[in-house]
């Protein structure tokens, strides 16, 4: 069973009116993403992980040094996977709902959620990831670098942001915190976010 490319939520060009060019999703989605789906099943093929699902495989091989090479592939999928997920055209303004009152109840307001959650995106030295999580019934806001992930630590995401440098260069070149500005603004989406933490 190989592991497979998921379809994008949206076409290519579905985000440039929002801040993120086509040319971006194209080589973010269709090379990077890509080259992590190929890599693991080429790590994977024919051992005991062929089989198993992506979620599995990101928790055995986290667990194991010997696997890193195919953890960095695995968590690099799973995290993507989400992350496309975590955008939608004309998204970004504010949560509603249990989702807005909890991460009031967490965070003291919804704009010190996004303080949090900005400072985490924009202080990941190199390259990694900033989370919002359900930490056993509480939301709270970690950044992980590489191909890291809650899954692996056996935490629920609810949202992510990739800070790669690869997800914005295009769009805002080195001004990260531009970028993070934009997802709240103009991407965020908060109905899969509202999902994940029915989930959870």
């Amino acid at each position: 069973m190989a592991f497979e490319l998921p379809p994008l939520p949206y076409d290519f060009n579905a985000l440039e009116p929002y801040g993120m060019k086509g040319e971006t999703l194209e080589y973010h989605y269709g090379k990077h993403h890509k080259a992590y789906v190929d890599n693991l099943n080429k790590l994977t093929q024919d051992t005991e992980l062929a089989n198993k699902s992506l979620e599995e495989v990101v928790q055995i091989s986290f667990k194991d040094p010997s696997k890193a090479g195919i953890f960095n592939n695995a968590g690099q999928v799973w995290n993507h996977n989400f992350y496309w997920k975590s955008l939608k055209p004309a998204g970004g303004g504010a949560p509603s709902g249990e989702l807005a009152s909890k991460l009031e109840k967490d965070f003291g307001s919804v704009d010190k959620f996004k303080e949090e959650f900005s400072n985490a995106a924009a202080t990941q030295f190199g390259s990694g990831w900033a989370w919002l999580i359900d930490d056993g019934g509480t939301l709270k806001v970690i950044k992980t670098p590489n191909a890291e992930n809650p899954l692996a630590h056996g935490k629920k995401a609810l949202l992510t942001l990739d800070v790669w440098e690869h997800a914005y260069y295009l769009d805002f070149r080195n001004a990260r915190p531009a970028f993070i500005k934009n997802f709240f603004d103009n991407l965020i989406n908060w109905d899969f976010v509202a999902e994940q933490y029915a989930k959870a």
